[in-house]
C-alpha cells in the first residue's frame, strides 16, 4: 500500500509499514458471568497492535459483540462492555484476530 500526503509526497509504502496478523483462534463464552480471557501474544502491545473479533456462524439480533483490549503482550477478549456497569453478558463463539503494525 502507499499513501500520498496532501502535497503529493509519499507518506508510506511498502517498505516503511507492515501489518501482520500473530494471532487467529476461536473464542467462546457459555457462562452466565461477565468475564474475560486472556490469549499471549509476545511483542503486541496497544502501540503497535490491533485486535478484533468477528462472529462466526448463526448471528441473531440477541447477540452482543465480545470486546478487545490489548495490553502489552496480551490481547484479551471481554463478553460484557468494560467500564458500562449496566451491560448484559454475550455467549458463543467469535474469532479472534490480533495484528502487529510497525
Amino acid at each position: 500500500m502507499r499513501i500520498w500526503g496532501a502535497d503529493g509526497v509519499l507518506q508510506i509504502d511498502e517498505n516503511s509499514f507492515t501489518m501482520r496478523v500473530v494471532l487467529s483462534t476461536l473464542v467462546s463464552f457459555t457462562n452466565a458471568a461477565k468475564t474475560n480471557q486472556d490469549f499471549s501474544v509476545p511483542g503486541v502491545g496497544p502501540g503497535n497492535g490491533a485486535a478484533i473479533v468477528i462472529p462466526i456462524g448463526t448471528y441473531t439480533d440477541l447477540q452482543m459483540q465480545f470486546e478487545t483490549e490489548l495490553v502489552d503482550n496480551v490481547a484479551r477478549v471481554y463478553n460484557h462492555t468494560r467500564g458500562f456497569a449496566a451491560s448484559t453478558i454475550a455467549s458463543g463463539t467469535m474469532r479472534l484476530i490480533v495484528m502487529r503494525f510497525n
